[in-house]
């Protein structure tokens, strides 16, 4: 009798100690596709809000540490004066904002702000300026080749947004040690031109084609809240899933309205839809670095944990972004210590370790990272 009933409470406990580990089996095996359809992606968008998460949240620890987050810090280096019409952007010089347009900064404030980062704990630093393209500023560009070259050999990533780009420019950028490009699609094709006039989405696709051609990362993602529907959400998903290599990070933002801008009186996205776009793109971009960019500072604690559970593994962290608020880097650790939760190193992300190749060599950390990987 004693061995029937401690056979039992064995057979119990097992069954208890299975049930806390999410299932492997194969439909869950997260393969690297292309050729998602738009059905497929939606059908995965609309599945209940939990079991999407669950799912998301499976995918995730097949092709990452769960307990790693990249730090990211975005630090405007030109501001203002944009000849664009993106209406969702301060720095556009065709709205009257409270940003005020500036030159292009010289290059030691922006080390020092690098250095400020890297000490802090971020590992990827990104470079924003407010041009439409590159034309006419070969002493800016020359300065900001500049920029990349030191940043870089400070051990750290190092992402620049500069609009438009040539491959010949993109190329020059490379050479330099620029690790990855931001160039978002910031919406669906079809809901593009309610958004922006001044640039189309094949120009957008154009420069996103001359990075990666350049050996260059790919960073490119959306906005949500610009009034687009699930529909585009869905179809943004899609558009860089069937591009010839997933981006290697997939910034999620959520609009901060700014007075003055044509969207200044936006809803806010509701949280469940930020969550849910989330857990579709790691569904669907199962290697890709899910980053939670502008917006993050109105999730509190639980709902960003929740985000994390989902498959976002990068934030940006610091005193500001571009033109909107972010969550400075005590908070971020703080918090990040309260999960059990820690920085990525540079270079983690296996597929940006691929594309740098032998330029890790001269950084052990780097180097050390890749080989674990």
């Amino acid at each position: 009798m004693f061995r029937i009933q401690a056979s039992l409470r064995l057979t119990c406990r097992h069954a208890r100690t299975l049930a806390t580990h999410a299932p492997q089996p194969q439909a869950l095996t997260a393969a690297v596709r292309h050729d998602w359809q738009k059905t497929e992606i939606q059908k995965i968008y609309d599945t209940p809000l939990l079991e999407l998460v669950f799912r998301a949240a499976a995918i995730h620890r097949q092709h990452h540490d769960p307990s790693k987050i990249q730090l990211c810090t975005l630090m405007n280096i030109k501001t203002g004066g944009c000849s664009e019409d993106c209406s969702y952007c301060s720095q556009s010089s065709r709205y009257s904002t409270p940003t005020t347009a500036s030159r292009l900064l010289e290059v030691e404030p922006v080390l020092e702000a690098a250095r400020k980062a890297k000490a802090n704990g971020s590992t990827r630093f990104c470079m924003g300026a407010a041009w439409r393209d590159l034309a006419g500023r070969k002493r800016g560009f020359e300065r900001i080749l500049h920029m990349v070259r030191e940043v870089r050999g400070m051990g750290m990533e190092v992402c620049t947004t500069l609009g438009m780009l040539s491959p010949e420019q993109a190329r020059q950028l490379k050479e330099a040690g620029l690790t990855a490009y931001n160039h978002n699609l910031d919406t669906s094709r079809e809901f593009y031109p309610e958004v922006i006039t001044t640039r189309s989405y094949d120009e957008r696709l154009d420069t996103i084609s001359a990075v990666r051609d350049a050996g260059i990362s790919v960073c490119s993602g959306g906005i949500l809240g610009l009034g687009e529907t699930d529909k585009d959400r869905v179809g943004l998903i899609w558009e860089v899933s069937s591009m010839p290599e997933h981006p290697e990070s997939f910034p999620v933002n959520a609009l901060v309205p700014i007075e003055g801008t044509p969207l200044e009186n936006n809803e806010p996205i509701p949280y469940h839809t930020l969550l849910r776009t989330v857990a579709t793109a790691r569904i669907v971009l199962p290697q890709t670095i899910i980053r939670l960019a502008a917006g993050r500072q109105t999730l509190d604690e639980s709902k960003q944990a929740m985000c994390f559970m989902a498959g976002a593994n990068a934030i940006f962290t610091g005193e500001q972004m571009l033109t909107t608020p972010c969550s400075p880097w005590d908070e971020d650790k703080a918090m990040m210590d309260r999960w059990g939760l820690e920085g990525m190193q540079s270079f983690e992300q296996v597929n940006v370790a691929r594309k740098e190749g032998d330029r890790l060599e001269d950084i052990p950390d780097a180097k050390a990272a890749n080989t674990d990987a």
